[in-house]
């Protein structure tokens, strides 16, 4: 029989009374799961912002959304940041504005690099500006030559000399003008950020990553696993910057914007997002509904999987929100984008915050009429008071040497491949730090502890809830086999096309428990294509327990797919596609969501990992809460900290950083659970303890785990 809207009636009757009245066929065309399609390209794919109808409901998203940047970012929780200190040097006087330059340690070693621009004779408190300035050539020190300045004059794109030739420096100088202090900083691999190479950051091959070395740098395999990336390096050398230029005595707190034109817009919405502190934000050529970020440092593992720009942009709500858009993949936002964030900023009732300059004329660019549409923007919202309009005038550029922050007194510091190595050993243990503190001792510390490794996780895993009618299920005609029955059951999300394969086996008499049966071989390690049940699914059937067994998404696949791009970026197909180990976990959630509706119909449900099925099925004990009375693993030596590439099927983006599998395992507590594995794993154990629960996780060496698994779930099962 075909079920729609499934019916929990119908679904009783085939439980206790073995299907024995379904007559109707199996459908002739079973339909194809709609993940086995082309992967989401960043280039090509659509990343429409969806509005919320209440701000209740945004709040909800905006919280999944925000966290899902810190976790992809390597920054969940929040590592220690440094005290703000820095060294400002080498003044240089322009008459109405000043110039220095200045230099912090972000991480231990790792040093943010700038120019800080000053108004002269101001009194008090000025508003700050800070300035990332993405991926332009020569970065701080971009100048256009002759021919390329008289194509930007012919375009219109600029119109004077030198603030069109010199069009970062004008944008610095020309706030400094209106009375803002200004910091433009520079981006890994630019200017005087020279501790990488722009190849280590933005072009990478095979051999410049060097997976699978012990020594590990960006991009790795070992990197991926512990979500410590670019893109979370710039975004915590961001907040650095904050910190540091909200304390100048200078600075008015208050008044905090931030602006940048494509990678420095990337930079502008995400700082925005994760921190409330900037009042007013102005990203250019970069908040878009198309192509999301084309390098690998404005990408990262689980980013954007069911969020893109525009989200990340509307976090900023209700700040003052300004754009830009260009010939470029902005060019629609004026039609998909800026109308849902007009939406969402109506629900704040502040409509005026929120615009966009619309210069489809021009290519990429944060050239005149970009900076034309920020000043009075920044004016109006920072509440400057300069005269409008606000014209660029004259200025006397710096030349390289100049702007360059290093020379003999303050020479530049350790760069290469030895300093990547060792700056992510110290991001690595900085964010071990930073968990550390999560870790339980008690109920309420579990607690903390839970929120944080649950909320990475998550994140990790991708799995949206089912809703109420957000599944529904394909029966095929039920079989009955001499003391059992089976039926071929696929469980569907309709609205993402996701299908679960699955067979259920019950005995004649009404289930007393039903086990979700997880193992590589899928269905067939409960029963074989001629009907002949397995040594350990009989024992569950002859103490009257149902079987409903689960075939893995993709279960051939000997590797992940990855998306067609030369460069070996893990980010680059893994932010914006889930992983097998996430996909085979969701499938399990989605089960077990779609199960829990039929309560208390059917009860109690209790998970069984077989085989090397322990990835993903950590992953979904840890998430599936009170939907499971307990859990048997016989796997449970597993750790992803020995998956050695990122394209295998067991990898999982961050497994590491969480504990790896006995992290997952803790989220378990205290529902019964029982592990094969050669030795205890102590977070699990304290996590029990601290939940008082000791004698609920039961472990056990595999060569003496012979059937005490099935002993287990079948004594939890029967309590009552």
């Amino acid at each position: 029989m075909l079920i729609r809207q499934f019916n929990p009636l119908c679904f009783l009757a085939i439980l206790a009374l073995g299907f024995g009245e379904a007559q109707a066929a199996k459908p002739a065309t079973q339909p194809t799961d709609a993940r086995l399609g082309p992967l989401v390209n960043f280039r090509t794919a659509y990343f429409p912002f969806h509005p919320p109808k209440t701000l209740a409901e945004w709040e909800v998203r905006r919280e999944r959304v925000k966290r899902q940047i810190l976790v992809a970012s390597g920054l969940w929780p929040m590592p220690a940041r440094p005290t703000p200190r820095a060294t400002v040097h080498t003044k240089i006087d322009r008459g109405d504005y000043t110039v220095e330059h200045v230099y912090f340690e972000s991480y231990p070693g790792q040093f943010v690099t700038g120019n800080l621009y000053r108004p002269k004779n101001s009194d008090g408190q000025a508003p700050g500006v800070l300035c990332p300035y993405g991926h332009w050539s020569n970065g701080r020190y971009h100048r256009w030559n002759d021919k390329e300045f008289a194509e930007q004059l012919a375009l219109g794109a600029e119109r004077y000399d030198p603030a069109g030739r010199y069009p970062l420096q004008a944008r610095c100088v020309q706030l400094a003008r209106m009375g803002c202090v200004v910091f433009m900083y520079d981006m890994l691999g630019y200017s005087d950020s020279k501790q990488f190479t722009q190849e280590q950051i933005h072009a990478p091959t095979v051999e410049s990553i060097n997976d699978g070395a012990a020594e590990y740098g960006f991009y790795s395999t070992a990197a991926e696993a512990r979500l410590l990336g670019p893109f979370g390096l710039q975004t915590y050398n961001s907040l650095c910057a904050l910190d540091w230029f909200e304390k100048l005595p200078d600075v008015d707190p208050e008044r905090i914007a931030v602006t940048g034109a494509s990678g420095g817009g990337t930079q502008t919405f995400i700082l925005c997002a994760v921190d409330e502190r900037p009042k007013v934000a102005f990203p250019v050529v970069m908040v878009s509904t198309a192509m999301q970020g084309g390098c690998g440092c404005e990408n990262a593992c689980c980013l954007r999987i069911g969020a893109g720009n525009v989200d990340f942009a509307a976090l900023i709500a209700p700040r003052a929100l300004g754009m830009a858009s260009a010939d470029d993949w902005t060019r629609d936002m004026i039609q998909r984008g800026l109308p849902e964030l007009q939406a969402l900023y109506r629900l704040y009732h502040v409509d005026e915050k929120v615009d966009l300059a619309s210069l489809t004329q021009y290519p990429h660019n944060y050239n005149f009429a970009s900076r034309a549409a920020m000043y009075p923007w920044l004016n109006r919202h920072l509440s400057i008071g300069a005269a409008e309009p606000i014209v660029e005038r004259d200025f006397q550029p710096l030349t390289p040497e100049e702007l360059c922050v290093w020379n003999d007194e303050h020479p530049a510091p350790p760069a290469g491949r030895e300093h990547e190595v060792k700056l992510l050993r110290t991001m690595e243990r900085l964010g071990a730090e930073a968990l550390n503190k999560f870790t339980p001792h008690d109920a309420q510390s579990l607690e903390k502890y839970r929120s944080m490794v649950r909320g990475a996780l998550e994140v990790m895993v991708g799995h949206q809830p089912v809703e109420a009618d957000d599944v529904t299920a394909t029966m095929e005609k039920p079989v009955a086999l001499d003391t059992f029955n089976r039926q071929e059951i696929t469980v569907e999300r309709p609205a993402s096309g996701e299908q679960i394969n699955s067979v259920l086996v019950t005995p004649q008499a009404i289930p007393s428990g039903l086990i979700v049966w997880l193992s590589d071989h899928g269905t067939n390690d409960v029963i074989s294509a001629e009907g002949k049940i397995s040594a350990p699914a009989q024992r569950l059937l002859d103490a009257n327990v149902a079987i409903i067994a689960i075939d893995p998404f993709d279960k051939a696949a000997t590797e992940m797919r990855v998306i067609d791009d030369p460069r070996p970026v893990p980010s680059l197909t893994l932010g914006y596609n889930r992983t097998l180990v996430a996909q085979r976990t969701a499938d399990v959630l989605t089960l077990l969501d779609f199960l829990r509706k039929q309560r208390p119909i059917i009860k109690p449900i209790a998970l069984y990992a077989r085989d090397h099925s322990a990835p993903y099925a950590a992953a979904a004990a840890a998430l599936a809460g009170d939907k499971l009375a307990a859990v048997a693993i016989e796997d449970a030596d597993f750790r992803f900290a020995d998956v050695k590439s990122w394209r295998s099927p067991q990898f999982l983006p961050g497994a590491v950083k969480y504990g790896d599998l006995p992290g997952m395992l803790a989220l378990v507590a205290p529902r019964p659970l029982w592990i094969a594995a050669s030795a205890e794993p102590v977070v699990t154990r304290t996590a029990y303890s601290a939940a008082g629960a000791d004698t609920n996780f039961v472990t056990r060496e595999r060569k003496q785990s012979a059937g005490e698994s099935i002993d287990f779930l079948l004594q939890q099962l029967n309590r009552p």
